[in-house]
This record gives structure tokens, sequence and C-alpha cells, in this order.
């Protein structure tokens, strides 16, 4: 019989730390590559579904790299052969997939938690199945929280069911995960639902990290992958003897979109030189493909590094989404309802076949065990019987996720507006700062006028949000909130309006930061640096304030000025790696190399460095010219 179980699981913690005070803006959303002019394939729309910036959603930056004894938070699905653990407060991400009867670890089973800026919010961490909706790249709801109970399972079992309210699209997503009775399959329905009246942009992913090794070879049913590098090239690669279908043979970083066709099966697999493996498939919804590899040049081994332990092992990560690649928005209708099943399961394979030059062959045979695994039609049937639990109210909360979709619903109905049934999904109400002020905008339509010094716990989107804030008695938030709004959607005529408004009812930081990035944004560099000293004056506290305003001061030729600003921190903030970061290239465009120099022969940790940043390679070059690149400082992806 399966069951689900709650437990702790133990392992080394960096903690998550505080969000920064500061909204994204503006055109902040940036990619480690961007597609260059190429022949890009036919169905594919660069530009629909692109947003500015992550906003409602603030950025989670304030993490280091000192690890703790912790734990994480999981709920156990196990039968007699299989034991799936999700990280509940994580994501609801798949830490780990065992076979029991050998005991063999399915995915990459990361030893820490160590947060790293590859997400859509800056933090992201690496190991198991990931679960990515909103836009392209690592989810919002990465480092979340989910509400999770136990739910009924279209098989009559019990399921691990998680859902949560994704600000950014307005919409609801749930994952339903069971085990059939002595079965080595785990399946996992997803249901994303648009409670609106209007079509969204929709992305989803679900990204399976895989220990590297020799002799590992991916497989997919498609002749041809389109191939992105970080320097944003792509070519259209045949499959067929292709040496990157080992990854551990990729020289650098790549993503390998298999280019599937619709009448073919949907699946993706990794199996060792010995036969061994896992395979992911689904039913036909979740059409994509792809392959991840960090490559076997020094930046991409760094970056492997960077995000488990020196000596965990690599990883790399076979992905299924709802478009051919990663590049992509689908086009979900108003009030439209979206189901899959994806199926996991240990593999054996002759390695003979499966690791033979015949591509084609190879295939077949993998898709042939695949078949005696875990049928086609069987998943289809099961995602039409499903239906009729899919709704059914949780039996038994293990978690609580955060309390957006129960003011959202709430909102709704105070609007006069349909929204979803909740019964299977019910969001429960969570107290804390973040939610205080709209609720009671909500309750009194008064929107609480606060304290410039504070900054604001949150924010919210969305032309009903908006229409309430211009409803409430004007105060120095309640205009800024209006500007931040404007802003985000690029109507930078009433954002300056807004924030000009802001600015003579109070003046804060928040709103002279705003103005400043918005000054920046038109051009007027001198002025929006002295709107950022005016900001970081009234919060000289924040890290994240000091880094834009040296930022803003060495954009206008005032290295000078901004290292006097780093000068008059304090000592916990000038330890900060960004801060630091920010000292370095102050002094240098100051004529200060002795200073940057000594900096960076010291030792400099950026624990939120992004994917794709050479920022340390191109400091260290100016300041130590000649000198070599210290490994820790290379964190290059391009190809050579």
């Amino acid at each position: 019989m399966s069951g689900i179980i709650l437990t702790e699981r133990p392992l080394p913690y960096a903690d998550l730390g505080p969000e920064s005070p500061l909204p994204p803006l503006a055109d902040e959303l940036q990619m480690p590559y961007e597609l260059g002019g190429q022949d890009l394939p036919a169905p594919l729309d660069l530009e629909y579904g692109k947003v500015r910036s992550i906003f409602p959603y603030l950025p989670q930056n304030g993490y280091e790299r000192t690890l703790r004894p912790g734990s994480i938070k999981t709920a156990v699905l196990s039968n007699s052969l299989l034991r799936a653990e999700f990280a509940l407060d994580l994501g609801g991400r798949l830490w780990s997939l065992q076979d029991v009867r050998t005991g063999r670890e399915l995915l990459y089973n990361n030893s820490i938690f160590q947060p790293a800026n590859l997400g859509l919010r800056n933090a992201w961490f690496a190991g198991g199945v990931e679960w990515n909706i909103g836009t392209r790249g690592h989810s919002p709801t990465t480092c979340e929280p989910l509400f999770a109970a136990v739910a009924p399972a279209p098989n009559g079992s019990d399921a691990l069911r998680m859902w949560e309210y994704e600000r950014l699209r307005g919409v609801v997503f749930q994952l339903d995960a069971w085990l059939d009775d002595d079965s080595p399959v785990l399946y996992v329905q997803v249901r994303i639902r648009n409670p609106h009246d209007v079509e969204t942009p929709m992305y989803w992913w679900s990204n399976a990290a895989i220990a590297e090794q020799e002799g590992l070879r991916v497989f997919a049913p498609a002749a041809r992958a389109y191939h992105t590098a970080y320097d944003g090239s792509l070519t259209l690669e045949p499959t067929a003897k292709a040496p990157w279908t080992y990854p551990a043979d990729n020289p650098a970083a790549a993503d390998y979109f298999f280019d599937i066709e619709p009448s073919d099966r949907p699946w993706i697999a990794a199996v060792t030189s010995s036969g061994q493996g896992i395979v992911q498939t689904s039913t036909s919804l979740l059409r994509g493909r792809k392959l991840f590899c960090w490559g076997q040049h020094r930046g991409g081994r760094r970056w492997s590094e960077w995000l488990t332990m020196p000596g965990g092992g690599s990883y790399v990560e076979i992905q299924s989404g709802l478009t051919a690649t990663q590049y992509e928005h689908a086009r979900m209708p108003a009030r439209a309802e979206w189901r899959w099943i994806e199926a996991y399961a240990p593999l054996w394979v002759d390695p003979v076949v499966s690791h033979g030059e015949d591509w084609d062959a190879a295939v077949e045979h993998v898709a042939s065990r695949l078949e005696l695994k875990v049928e086609q039609k069987v998943l289809e049937d099961q995602l039409a019987s499903s239906v009729s639990v899919i709704d059914a109210p949780p039996t038994r909360l293990l978690n609580v996720g955060g309390g957006w979709g129960a003011l959202e619903y709430d909102r709704a109905m105070a609007d006069g507006e349909s929204f979803l049934d909740l019964t299977g999904t019910p969001f429960l109400r969570v107290d804390g700062p973040e939610y205080e002020h709209w609720r009671v905008l909500l309750s009194t339509g008064r929107f609480p006028h606060g304290r410039p010094a504070t900054a604001p716990p949150s924010y919210q989107s969305g032309s009903r949000w908006e229409a309430r804030l211009k409803e409430s008695s004007p105060s120095w938030l309640t205009e800024y909130h209006l500007a931040v709004l404007s802003h985000v959607r690029g109507d930078l005529a009433a954002a300056r309006k807004h924030y000009g408004e802001s600015l003579e009812l109070g003046r804060s930081a928040w709103t002279l930061r705003g103005l400043a990035v918005l000054e920046a944004e038109a051009g007027h560099a001198a002025l929006s640096a002295d709107l950022m000293v005016e900001a970081h004056q009234l919060a000289p506290a924040r890290w994240q304030l000091t880094v834009e305003t040296v930022t803003a001061l060495l954009g206008c030729a005032r290295a000078a000025d901004a290292l006097a600003l780093i000068d008059d921190l304090s000592g916990e903030q000038c330890a900060v790696g960004r801060v630091r970061l920010a000292e370095v290239r102050a002094a240098l465009a100051a004529g200060a190399s002795a200073r940057a120099r000594k900096i960076l022969q010291t030792g400099l940790e950026i624990p939120d460095l992004q994917e794709g940043e050479v920022s340390l390679a191109q400091l260290w070059e100016q300041a130590c010219p000649g000198e070599p690149l210290p490994p820790e400082y290379d964190f290059e992806m391009k190809p050579a």
C-alpha cells in the first residue's frame, strides 16, 4: 500500500534571508543570454508573453554562503517500489526519487540547500524536479512554501496535493502526486486555471536534475534538436551520432530542445552506460523536451560546484514543457483550465542497444521499455478519470503557503467577479505585514498611510487594485504604489506624475529611488544619481540601495563620490559581496587600482552572482593585468 508521511530532512542550510525592499521596476529581468539574429524555428514568437520585470514579487537576494545545520520540511509518498520526497517549503520540489528495491537515487539529490542567482527572483537551488510557471526562467515560487495536503487520488489511494496562486499571471496551479500499489511509477498531475476574463501568456517547464557521469546518455524521440549556447547562437543539429547526447562530452554549457513531432509520444530519458536510468513521459499537452548541461570547461565546472559542494558531483537536467522551446509562452484563453499528467519511473534497458551507434534503434528500444512501464493510453485514461477527484476537498492539511490567493479571492468577491471553485485548493488566510495594508484597503476603501522611513513590505498588480488605490485618500504611500504600477507597465509619464505627488506628501527613500530608476531610463544619468544619493541618505542601511546608488554615481563619472559613500558605510554592510564588488568598480573608476587589486587578491565572494555574469573576471583583468584569473573567479559560460 502507498502512503504519505510528513517529515524533516536534515541537511546543511544557507538561510534564505529577507527579501529586497526594492521592487523590480523596469527591464530588470535579464537572462543569461538572448538569441541573436539567426533564423529561428517558424512557430517561435519571442515577443509574446515577455515581461518587463517579475513584479509584484520582490527579489530574494538576502542569502549568504554560510552553511549551518538545518533541515527542510518534506512529505514522503511511498510504496514497496518507489519513494518520492517533496520539499513543501521550497516550491514543492521533488527532492528525491528512490528505487526502493535497489536503493538507487534516480535524481540528482543535492546534499545542501544553497541559493544562488539563477531564478526569476534571484534565489534558486539545484537538484530534484522543479516546477516552473509564469515566464521564462526558474519560477517565482521556487523558494516559497506551497499549500500541501492529503487528497484523493484517481486510483482511490491518497495523493499529495500542492497548490498556490501565481501572482505574475494571476493563475492557480495545482499538483497531485500519487503511486499505484506495487508500481514503480510516480504520477504527477498538473492543473493550471485562469480565473480571469482575458487571455494570459503561460509558461511551464518541469526540470529534473540527474547526476552527471561518464557514459550517461539522454534520449528523446526526435531526429534533431535546437542547440542554444551562452553566446546567443542557435543551430539545428541532428541527434543521430551526436556527441552531445552524452552530456559529459559537452565542452560548454548548452541547451538542446528536442524537435518532437506532435504525433509522437512525448518523453525523455537519461540512461547510464550500464543501462540503468530514469524516464519521464506525459500526456500530450506537455510536448516540449530539453537537455541542459553545464559542460566541461572551467566556468561550467565552477558553476556546478557553486550550486552544490566541491566534490559533490555535477548534474544535467532533462526537462519538459508546454512549448517546443523555453523562449515561448503558450496562449492560455480566458477562464481556461489546462491539465496533464507526468510520469517518472526507473528504467532498465540493454546498454548495447541504447549506447550503440544506431540512434533510431536506441530510441525505439528505450521507447519500448517505456511502453512496458507505462502505456500512453493508460496516462490518457488516467487524465480523463481524474476529473472525478481533481476538485475533491483535501482530507489532511500538511503545509500552508502564501496569503495572496485568499486575498485575491476576497477581492474578486468584493468586486462581484466570479473566481474559481476552490473546494479542492482552499486558500487559507495567512497573517503577516505583507498582507495587512491590502486587507485594510479591501475592507475600508482606505490605504494605510504608513511611515516614509519604513519600506513597503509588499506590492500588488492589476487594474482592480490600482482602481482601489485611486479611490483611496491621497498619501505618500498611495501615490508611490500608483507610481510603481505605472512604471512597471511602461507608462513613464504617469509614473513621473505619481512619484512627484508622493514626494510632495512625504519624502521617502523608496519614492526617490523609483524616480531615479525612471530618470535613468529616460537618459538623465546626472539627475538619477542625485535622486539615488538622497534616497540613500534616507535609508543608508539597505545594502541593495547602496549598490544602486554607487552604480548611478559611476554612470555619471562620480567615482570619488561613490568611494566616499562606501567609506561612510557600516562595517557590516561593507562585508556584503555586492557592496564590495561595487567598491572594486568605484576604485578602478577613481584610479585607485591598488585598492581594487587588494580586494580581489584577498578574495571576493558574491553570493548572488548571476548566471552568465562575468564581472569578477572582467574586473580582475583591469585590476591585475597579466595575472592569471583565479579559478574561483571563472564563471564564464560562453564557448571558447
